[in-house]
């Protein structure tokens, strides 16, 4: 092969590589820090303003030896829902279903935190900051509670 088509193939291979890059940070918000030893879900989670506006949210499907289903919802901007069971339907963050009270946190000199104990659960919340505008950044960490927590 001639170097000029090398040259083509090295071009063409960084360019594959750095729009796939580029589309995995644009989609991810979550990101994993552990590897669920201590705790269940542990990470930095993103709540981004999408293209009409409104921001996105994450539901996770809780399914754990030893516990009932629930599915833990992340967002949208600084909302959070806990609910028990799982379903394939939304469900209205302010309905008497959601376990967490209060759901929408308030953010205050850009700061936020918080820590739930519900349904076997401890789940802590941080505002963690962010390098864009766009996005609301959360530390979460979801564990099992512990014997002194009420349920």
């Amino acid at each position: 092969m001639t170097a000029r088509g090398i040259k083509w193939q090295v071009i063409g291979t960084l360019t594959v590589m750095s729009c796939l890059g580029a589309a995995a940070l644009v989609r991810a918000q979550f990101t994993p820090f552990n590897d669920r030893s201590v705790a269940m879900l542990e990470g930095n989670w993103q709540s981004c303003r999408e293209a009409d506006g409104q921001y996105s949210e994450r539901v996770y499907d809780g399914k754990w030896a030893g516990m009932d289903p629930f599915e833990l919802h992340l967002g949208p901007y600084h909302e959070f829902a806990l609910y028990r069971g799982i379903q394939n339907e939304h469900r209205d963050h302010e309905s008497a279903e959601n376990l967490l009270k209060p759901f929408k946190l308030d953010v205050v000199g850009n700061q936020a935190r918080h820590a739930w104990d519900t349904a076997g659960l401890h789940l802590e919340v941080a505002m963690a900051g962010g390098s864009r505008e766009e996005c609301e950044s959360w530390f979460v960490s979801l564990k099992r509670s512990g014997p002194g927590s009420s349920h």
